[in-house]
C-alpha cells in the first residue's frame, strides 16, 4: 500500500505540474500589449466659424470670433512706463479658458513709438527660456494703413501668439494670446489653431478710426 500512495501522490504532482504549465501557455498566447500607452486628451468640440464687428470709442475696429467676450482690463499692469492703463482689452476664449490680451496707445513722438516697437520685441522674446523657435512676420495692409509684426513662438511658451500693429503715426496695438494651462504644445496645438485662425481674421480686418 506504501508503494500506491507514493504512486498516486507523484502522479497528483505531475498531474497538476501540467495544469500550471498550460495555464501559463495560455495567458502567453492572449499576446497583450504591455507597451506604455499615448497619453489620451478630451474630445474638443469647435463651435463654427462666425464673427462680428468690434465697434467702440477706441480708434480702431475689428471682426473677432462669435465664440469670444471682449471687456475692459483694469487689473492687469504691463511693466512698461508708458503704457496708459486705461487701454487694456481682453478678447476672452471661455470655451478654451484662453485670453488675447490687448493694449492700446496713443504715439505722441517717434521715441515713444521707436519704444514701443521694442517692448514688444522685448516682450515677445522673454518666451527664449522655453521656446524651441520665434519666427517673426511682417504685417502690411497699406489699404487700412496697418502695419506691424507677428511673431509665432513655438515649443512650450506660455504665449505661442504675440502681434502689435501700428499706422506708425498715431496709433499702436499690441496682442498676446495665453492659455490659463500649464503650457504644453501637444494638448493645446489643435486649438491653438483654431483660434490663430481667428486672430489672422481679426489683423485681416483691423482698421484705424483716424
Amino acid at each position: 500500500m506504501g508503494d500506491l500512495e507514493l504512486k498516486r501522490e507523484a502522479s497528483m504532482r505531475v498531474f497538476a505540474l501540467c495544469i500550471v504549465g498550460l495555464l501559463l501557455l495560455a495567458a502567453c498566447g492572449n499576446n497583450h500589449d504591455y507597451s506604455p500607452k499615448p497619453r489620451g486628451f478630451y474630445r474638443i468640440e469647435f463651435p463654427k466659424k462666425s464673427y462680428r464687428d468690434y465697434v467702440s470709442d477706441y480708434p480702431f475696429t475689428f471682426k473677432y470670433p462669435g465664440y469670444a467676450v471682449i471687456q475692459k482690463d483694469t487689473q492687469t499692469r504691463i511693466p512698461t512706463k508708458m503704457l496708459n492703463m486705461n487701454t487694456l482689452l481682453n478678447m476672452n476664449f471661455p470655451q478654451f479658458d484662453g485670453t488675447l490680451h490687448m493694449s492700446y496707445e496713443t504715439i505722441t513722438s517717434k521715441k515713444v513709438f521707436d519704444e514701443l516697437v521694442e517692448d514688444a520685441h522685448r516682450f515677445a522674446f522673454k518666451n527664449t527660456v522655453k521656446a524651441t523657435d520665434i519666427d517673426q512676420g511682417t504685417i502690411s495692409i497699406p489699404q487700412n494703413k496697418v502695419y506691424g509684426i507677428y511673431y509665432t513662438i513655438g515649443g512650450n511658451a506660455a504665449s505661442s501668439v504675440q502681434f502689435f500693429v501700428t499706422d506708425s503715426v498715431k496709433n499702436y496695438l499690441r496682442g498676446a494670446l495665453y492659455f490659463n494651462t500649464e503650457p504644453r504644445l501637444d494638448s493645446i496645438q489643435p486649438v491653438l489653431n483654431f483660434v490663430k485662425q481667428d486672430i489672422n481674421v481679426m489683423i485681416g480686418s483691423f482698421k484705424w478710426k483716424r
